[in-house]
């Protein structure tokens, strides 16, 4: 028989001598650790440079209209580096006028946010319900935003609530079709269990409906904080007073495009964080199954 084929027994210490315990695995380096981090940042921030180079080759020429990087720095920089000054009235920076905006858009995508997923529960659930809304629910989800804001300012005679309005009906259409998509493709082994178990009313929709619509609520309301802040903007240019789009719209009046560039700018990196927020918040409660 061959020796060989059998492993060796494990050594033994001696009486009193302890053998030295197993040393745990080295760390990863640090440059490894890193590298993930690196293959997500460096492709978009070499895209933003080239289009950043090639912006200013095309708007540095004898025909451009639109200012080049290097000048939208020299005239707006302010507005860049120091974001919060306030030099009373509507002179204020832009961290004033997006905290104004994001105050109104939290306001009005709440209540989209609450009547969407009561609607779209509604809907989802009762077959009389989708009959006899989701017919009117098509015809006005497709009136642009901006088309609601005369009617609001004729209801509401004020500026704020009339903006939280327009808000409300942009953000409110997707949740609904969205969380009513959902309940309706609750899968059948779930209702059946909760059949089993005798789960009806309240602790069915807590316990079946809202765990296996919620990535369907999330993608709702992915699109209405979108929308909704695309409406603000917009509003804002219409109602006045402080407030992102009111800011751009006043730049244009003056004629500052380097401050309409800038504005643009923290409008758009806003609204990517309101996205990546509500994303985040998918994740935790959804504990992953709904899509980032």
């Amino acid at each position: 028989m061959n020796a060989a084929a059998f492993p060796k027994p494990a050594a033994e210490a001696p009486a009193g001598v302890s053998l030295p315990a197993p040393s745990a695995p080295a760390p990863l380096p640090r440059a490894s650790r890193l590298a993930p981090l690196l293959a997500r940042a460096v492709p978009p921030t070499l895209a933003l440079l080239v289009l950043m180079l090639l912006w200013e080759f095309l708007a540095s020429g004898p025909g451009a209209t639109l200012p080049p990087p290097s000048k939208v720095w020299a005239e707006a920089g302010e507005l860049i580096t120091d974001p919060f000054y306030d030099r009373g009235g509507l002179d204020k920076g832009l961290f004033w006028h997006l905290t104004a905006s994001l105050s109104r858009v939290a306001l009005g995508f709440a209540l989209s946010a609450v009547a969407g997923v009561a609607l779209g529960l509604l809907v989802g659930t009762s077959v009389f319900a989708m009959r006899a809304l989701d017919p009117i629910f098509q015809v006005l989800r497709t009136v642009p935003p901006l088309a609601w804001l005369p009617l609001s300012l004729a209801a509401f005679r004020e500026a704020q609530p009339s903006a939280i309005f327009v808000i409300f009906i942009t953000a409110v259409w997707p949740v609904i079709i969205n969380t009513a998509v959902g309940v309706r493709n609750v899968p059948q082994d779930y209702r059946n269990v909760a059949a089993v178990i005798r789960l009806r009313g309240p602790a069915y929709f807590a316990r079946i409906v809202l765990p296996a619509a919620a990535p369907y609520i999330f993608t709702g309301l992915r699109i209405g904080i979108g929308l909704s802040w695309l409406a603000i903007v917009a509003a804002e240019m219409l109602i006045g007073g402080v407030g992102i789009g009111f800011f751009v719209w006043d730049a244009w009046n003056s004629s500052n495009l380097s401050d309409i560039i800038v504005a643009l700018a923290y409008v758009g990196l806003v609204g990517f964080a309101l996205d990546r927020l509500v994303a985040l918040a998918a994740r935790i409660v959804t504990r992953g199954t709904a899509a980032s």
